[in-house]
């Protein structure tokens, strides 16, 4: 498996950072994985934190690559939804540890995403958005049922409002897990919090992906510069993942 891949995570203009990612990579698969602790309530960066755990030792205890990776996703997320329920345990539900979180599994020519909440995962092809994950927000609601437009949502006044999320009360949350997702050589995979993609277009996004021979962790770097320009003064924690796919190894 041929790849190369970038992680960024800024401060913003917040006092601490919640969010948490990782890019796991072995021979035969790699996970990429971001999760933003939700900060009105109590200890999201240890929500965060957990759930990150969680899924990165799931991912490094598994046999790769993974037989069933979209059971694998929804135990993972489950396990650790489960694991930041138990952190609140004797906290008022309204204040337990909440994240929402991007998991992107890459194995044999494919890409597998799950996703709660507003994190993102978008694969970018020849400088534009092939695909990108749909929030589970109130104001996705909104624009699939056609009462606004992508353009209105930006600065919806309800547009941080999460319809589910990792931790709170104890049922698992609804997740989107999608089927496989084939990558051609030169594909760019993104995982992101909110606090990246919030205030930038899909056109925006897709420069982490243009064509040409570029570094794609100063691609990142400057998508993440842009973010938190877009954004001030009141940017937020802006994290994401990336990963550029070469094609799998060739045979001797």
């Amino acid at each position: 498996m041929q790849i190369e891949y970038a992680k960024v995570s800024a401060l913003g203009d917040r006092s601490d950072n919640q969010d948490r990612a990782a890019v796991v990579v072995a021979d035969e698969a790699a996970l990429m994985v971001v999760f933003d602790g939700m900060g009105g309530h109590s200890d999201g960066a240890q929500a965060a934190e957990t759930g990150l755990k969680v899924v990165q030792d799931l991912f490094m205890d598994a046999a790769l690559p993974i037989f069933d990776p979209q059971g694998f996703l929804y135990m993972a997320l489950s396990r650790a939804h489960d694991e930041v329920v138990a952190l609140g345990k004797n906290v008022a539900v309204d204040f337990r540890p909440r994240a929402t979180c991007a998991v992107c599994l890459v194995q044999e020519g494919g890409s597998f995403w799950a996703h709660i909440g507003d994190s993102r995962i978008y694969q970018v092809r020849n400088g534009m958005v092939l695909e990108r994950s749909r929030d589970h927000s109130h104001v996705e609601v909104l624009i699939q049922e056609g009462a606004i437009t992508e353009e209105e949502a930006l600065d919806h006044p309800m547009r941080n409002f999460v319809e589910c999320c990792i931790g709170g009360d104890a049922p698992v949350p609804d997740m989107s897990i999608t089927a496989k997702r084939p990558l051609s050589p030169g594909d760019v995979l993104l995982a992101c919090s909110d606090g990246l993609w919030s205030g930038l277009s899909d056109d925006d996004m897709a420069q982490i992906g243009a064509p040409g021979d570029n570094n794609l962790a100063q691609n990142l770097k400057e998508l993440s510069v842009q973010a938190l320009t877009a954004n001030a003064p009141y940017s937020d924690n802006t994290t994401g993942t990336a990963l550029r796919w070469a094609g799998e190894e060739r045979e001797e």
